[in-house]
């Protein structure tokens, strides 16, 4: 794809006008008219501006410099990394330190990087197929034989993962998200979802050995991250929204502190 037209599926996608990206960009309508035309070559500082108006991931900001003849500009290191070293220790610290609650870090395809001890009573009984890596969580969410069968608002969750994962991919299209996506989308029945259902502010709530956890997700993003591996990463932390979730995940702390 020449940069005239990524420049305008993209301005397209985010639903701007070419004034509304102009203003942004500090440049004028006629300007971004002639950048999609052809007519006019954009200088590098310029191509970097309307990324960013654009509000591009790192990624594709690197990609429309490519597709202007620029070098990226933007470096993607591996998470194992020396460089990263001290990223990976604010890791360990971070899922730490959310104990005795679940928490992980994903890549943007869902694929597990991290994980504390906790998240393991959230995948007892798994099919040990889906436990290898690597480890995609949408899938051992949604999957018959991942925690699925043990989600008691399975409905309402898996329409909460799928449009999730449908706005990212309107977002930021890819097409491994969107092979996922259908896939994913055959594990859910077609069931209507319950009134008064927020598809915002879903809770997860989850069979156990233990009893049932009635857990509720944030997530985080590295939004000032310059790396690319760092920019796509997401942690997912799990709280407990009453006091027998709480209960039981702290029990579960202590046991498993006390066995070590």
């Amino acid at each position: 794809m020449n940069f005239p037209q990524a420049l305008r599926e993209r301005r397209t996608r985010r639903r701007l006008s070419q004034l509304e990206l102009a203003v942004r960009a500090g440049t004028t309508q006629r300007h971004v008219s002639f950048l999609e035309s052809g007519r006019s070559e954009p200088g590098r500082e310029m191509v970097v501006r309307l990324a960013e108006s654009l509000d591009l991931p790192l990624r594709e900001r690197n990609g429309l410099l490519l597709a202007a003849g620029y070098a990226p500009a933007y470096p993607q290191t591996s998470l194992n990394d020396p460089a990263l070293a001290a990223v990976q220790t604010a890791l360990r610290h971070i899922l730490t330190g959310h104990l005795p609650y679940p928490a992980i870090v994903v890549d943007r395809h869902g694929d597990l990087v991290a994980a504390n001890p906790a998240f393991g009573l959230l995948t007892d009984g798994v099919a040990a197929g889906l436990l290898e890596p690597p480890i995609n969580v949408y899938r051992l969410a949604l999957h018959p034989q991942g925690m699925a069968p043990r989600i008691g608002n399975f409905t309402e969750w898996a329409q909460h993962i799928l449009v999730r994962l449908h706005a990212e991919i309107l977002r930021n299209p890819d097409d491994r998200l969107a092979a996922l996506h259908a896939e994913l989308e055959d594990y859910v029945p077609d069931r209507p979802l319950p009134t008064g259902h927020l598809g915002f502010a879903v809770p997860l709530r989850l069979r156990t050995a233990y009893g049932e956890l009635n857990l509720v997700t944030t997530i985080t993003t590295f939004a000032t991250a310059v790396d690319i591996t760092l920019a796509e990463l997401k942690l997912e932390a799990f709280l407990p929204m009453d006091e027998t979730t709480t209960s039981i995940l702290a029990e579960r702390a202590n046991d498993a502190a006390g066995r070590a």
